[in-house]
């Protein structure tokens, strides 16, 4: 008799793709933190055109440490966990990366000692970092395209000494518009989803 062996190989990847899932269902693929985060780009830009660029800082880097929160209360809000299973190690992932982000934000204010505008452009080029891990966590490349966007979008800006107001804006029309975009993607998900649940239970 011949004995079925099991492919540890495929055991780690559906596991791995399982912890996924869970992700994407608790925080809605991610999407409720890019769009706070867009909106506090937005208010910055806002506080730079009526007030002042270092005023700006403050309210990016106060702001920036309250999207977690923010974001998962806002996907409670739209129905979800906002959370995800005890024991899933892309929720420790997602965590440190969180922790490094912030890390990072004291360098990114040593370059607006320098120039002002500089610690938006940085600031671009972490968050647009962050993102790249985010493809990992939920599975999906489409967060390569929004890290490589906002890493691209940072060199432009540094490039052509775009004013702190214009980084701003742009940081926020980036997040915005993908953060919308990936909740047309996440609605289309789970409609499908329940389309084949729909059909599965017919079918039995």
């Amino acid at each position: 008799m011949i004995k079925e062996l099991s492919n540890p190989t495929i055991e780690k990847i559906d596991t791995f793709k399982k912890a996924q899932t869970d992700m994407c269902k608790g925080y809605a693929n991610g999407l409720t933190g890019i769009i706070v985060s867009g909106l506090i780009w937005l208010i910055s830009a806002t506080i730079s055109y009526q007030y002042s660029a270092r005023q700006a800082v403050w309210i990016l880097l106060i702001g920036g440490m309250f999207i977690y929160p923010v974001g998962v209360l806002l996907s409670k809000v739209i129905g979800l966990s906002g959370t995800h299973t005890k024991g899933n190690p892309l929720g420790n992932l997602a965590m440190e990366g969180t922790i490094f982000m912030l890390m990072c934000f004291p360098l990114a204010y040593g370059l607006s000692l320098q120039h002002t505008e500089w610690f938006f452009q940085g600031m671009l080029l972490i968050i647009g970092g962050r993102y790249l891990t985010f493809a990992s966590i939920y599975g999906l490349r489409l967060y390569w395209i929004l890290g490589a966007v906002l890493g691209v979008a940072s060199y432009m800006l540094f490039s052509f000494k775009v004013q702190s107001s214009g980084s701003l804006l742009t940081g926020s029309l980036i997040e915005i518009s993908f953060g919308l975009f990936m909740l047309l993607y996440f609605r289309r998900e789970n409609l499908i989803r329940s389309k084949v649940g729909v059909g599965v239970e017919q079918s039995t």
